[in-house]
């Protein structure tokens, strides 16, 4: 009985299990990516990051986007781009900042990206994606995976013929496939039977994603698509004991002490990585999933959510935890 416990190999490094954190654009950042290796993850992937900006020394990206935490190995960094040349010179840089794997977006739906010729406009242009890939390997002398989609609308089968030739003619060492169409976004149930073909088609582990946003999801579609591993994306965001739960180390939820802890270790992370004022910024988009989590009302959520910085989102957790304190012992 297959097991998302299991141990396996990619590419010859060994993972510990079959759980991988995704690559969260505009999210998945060390200190993310760090705290899912704290909780049991055994593979990491960074959020996406411009193949152009690395090759072109951007300050911010290079400095910001190629932050490795000694303690979040294996980590494997996801770049983007449409020039094989630009591709050869950013995986480069990942390699020499620490890199154990490339990872390559080949699925990313967002207009902004796509209009470049990069992300999910790659599915139309096979030959470019193919030459990109073997450019990443080359530049970084590291394995190369790839993230795509089956195509770009619902019938559209491009994904799957250029997972084939990524595989036979770029040498990729995995595939991580997300069965939605571009033109889905997030939308709609992931065909994870397509999926299958795909595990059954390749010969080299097949990594899922999508719609992975509870236990019972996330182990059905591992067991109904005989992927290699899956990755969890949304169903991890301000819920790291998700992989806890999977992994068989805990059966019950956390409390409101463990996830108030949770949310400060990840503000004063966040104050570490880009500075007391961005973080206070920066992390309103986390305080809802912390603040969901929590169980708090509609209006016991406003002062953490609307909290405009870092010192006020702590004053807003020691009162929610007062609260709960009292609510216990009434």
């Amino acid at each position: 009985m297959r097991s998302l416990r299991d141990p396996w190999t990619l590419a010859g490094i060994e993972l510990p299990n079959r759980l991988v954190l995704a690559p969260l654009a505009g999210i998945g950042n060390w200190f993310v990516r760090l705290q899912a290796k704290r909780h049991g993850a055994g593979l990491v992937v960074s959020e996406m990051v411009s193949s152009f900006g690395l090759h072109h020394g951007n300050e911010r990206t290079v400095e910001q986007f190629l932050r490795i935490h000694p303690d979040e190995h294996p980590v494997s960094m996801q770049l983007f781009g449409h020039d094989a040349d630009v591709m050869r010179g950013a995986a480069a840089m990942v390699a020499e900042a620490g890199a154990d794997l490339v990872d390559l977006n080949m699925g990313c739906p967002v207009r902004k990206v796509c209009k470049t010729g990069a992300g999910a406009a790659l599915l139309d242009d096979p030959d470019k994606a193919v030459a990109i890939a073997k450019a990443a390997g080359e530049g970084s002398g590291l394995p190369v995976t790839v993230k795509l989609r089956p195509g770009q609308r619902p019938g559209d089968r491009a994904g799957v013929d250029l997972a084939r030739r990524l595989v036979d003619e770029a040498g990729v060492a995995a595939i991580a496939f997300h069965p939605r169409h571009a033109s889905q976004q997030h939308k709609g149930r992931p065909d994870y039977d397509l999926a299958r073909e795909l595990v059954d088609a390749l010969d080299v582990p097949v990594i899922l994603s999508g719609g992975l946003l509870s236990d019972e999801r996330v182990e059905d579609a591992f067991e109904r698509s005989g992927a290699a591993a899956v990755m969890l994306a949304r169903g991890s965001l301000g819920n790291p004991w998700l992989f806890e739960r999977l992994l068989g180390r805990r059966d019950d939820e956390p409390d409101v002490g463990e996830i108030a802890a949770e949310l400060r270790w990840t503000i004063d992370r966040c104050e570490e990585h880009i500075g007391v004022q961005r973080a206070g910024h920066y992390l309103r988009k986390f305080y809802p999933w912390y603040a969901e989590r929590l169980g708090l009302t509609r209006a016991g959520k406003q002062e953490l959510v609307t909290a405009p910085t870092t010192a006020d989102a702590r004053v807003a957790l020691d009162r929610i935890e007062a609260a709960a304190t009292a609510a216990d012992a009434a």
